[in-house]
């Protein structure tokens, strides 16, 4: 369920790696406590017999099942839920047995915004959207643990990504300098 290094390029490297906030897991563990809770009730308060050995195995049986479907999987959803944020793009992973993966280069995000509701600001968590040029237009990362903090350092990245990529006033300047006195163009980076 980790993320596999193998989808960055040779120059990219992993800002930000995260799962969504952990109230999300909150849910399966109190199913989890309920369905042991409720099966060692039945066991101490069911009377001996056979239709009270029966009824424990239903119980039993029922609370495995509740434990698989609303505590298990809600689980492995989130474990396999993916927010990374690089030097290049932001990469959102999602999927159980089937997998959705999105690419979001940097120089393709237009717009950021983050929302919180009052409890998600008591948690820490909130909603983070981006905004960016293409079919899809927004992604909604939901339960971002500490987003404001993550939606400051999308800001660091996309400036650092654009700042990387293109010519200061000073260079611009040196560049059209040049040209008027002739000399070959350089490589503004060397």
């Amino acid at each position: 369920m980790a993320f596999p290094e193998d989808v960055l390029t040779e120059d990219e490297h992993v800002v930000l790696h995260l799962h969504p906030h952990w109230k999300a897991v909150v849910r399966p563990v109190l199913v989890l406590v309920l369905a042991v809770a409720a099966v060692v009730a039945g066991w101490i308060l069911l009377p001996d017999g056979d239709a009270a050995t029966i009824a424990l195995y239903v119980l039993a049986g029922l609370a495995v099942l509740l434990v698989l479907w609303l505590g298990l999987w809600p689980f492995l959803v989130w474990r396999s839920t993916h927010y990374l944020f690089t030097n290049e793009r932001v990469l959102l992973q999602e999927g159980v047995l089937s997998r959705d993966r999105r690419d979001i280069p940097l120089t393709r995000i237009n717009d950021h915004a983050m929302s919180q509701r009052f409890v998600e600001r008591l948690l820490g968590c909130g909603t983070l959207t981006i905004e960016s040029a293409g079919e899809r237009g927004q992604s909604v990362l939901t339960d971002v643990p500490h987003v404001d903090k993550v939606q400051t350092k999308l800001y660091e990245l996309v400036e650092a990504h654009h700042d990387k990529h293109s010519l200061g006033d000073g260079e611009m300047r040196d560049i059209l300098a040049d040209m008027r006195e002739g000399k070959p163009l350089r490589d503004p980076s060397a």
